[in-house]
């Protein structure tokens, strides 16, 4: 089996530079969500810790910004998930395209499947993504709502 010339691999690599940016614009996403996950975390210790000097309405205000927290904390937990498998879809991909080369064999559907669900896990983590941004618009209403500040809307 011959070895593909340089000439022959220049193809392949200019290919394998797509998923390779791909990998590193996910690897700042995940950045984003951990970060977003960790101020989840330390939010929720910091009200659980209020809990037990809570009066029974400040009680029932800050256990239903516990429950949100939590929702929120699965959902980007998910979303990280997520974008971990789609960068681990878009390395695959990259060693799929270079071993193909490598060894002439024409794999394009396993191409195509691995750059579906690359794309199908980033779509499905951003979508997860948004709705955590909406819960913690929803836990920011009920903290507004019990400082008193923000009224009725």
């Amino acid at each position: 089996m011959p070895v593909p010339s340089m000439a022959e691999m220049i193809p392949v690599l200019q290919t394998a530079i797509g998923p390779v940016i791909l990998i590193s614009g996910i690897g700042l996403l995940l950045l984003s969500m951990t970060n977003r996950l960790g101020r989840a975390i330390d939010r929720a210790r910091i009200l659980s810790a209020e809990l037990p000097r809570a009066d029974e309405a400040g009680r029932a205000r800050l256990e239903r910004q516990l429950e949100i927290l939590w929702a929120r904390a699965r959902m980007i937990r998910l979303s990280i998930s997520l974008a971990a498998i789609s960068a681990l879809c878009a390395a695959l991909l990259v060693i799929v395209l270079f071993v193909s080369a490598l060894l002439s064999a024409g794999s394009a559907w396993l191409v195509v499947a691995l750059f579906v669900a690359c794309m199908g896990c980033l779509i499905a983590a951003l979508v997860v993504f948004l709705h955590d941004i909406n819960q913690s618009l929803a836990a920011l209403k009920l903290e507004l709502q019990g400082a008193g500040s923000l009224g009725r809307r």
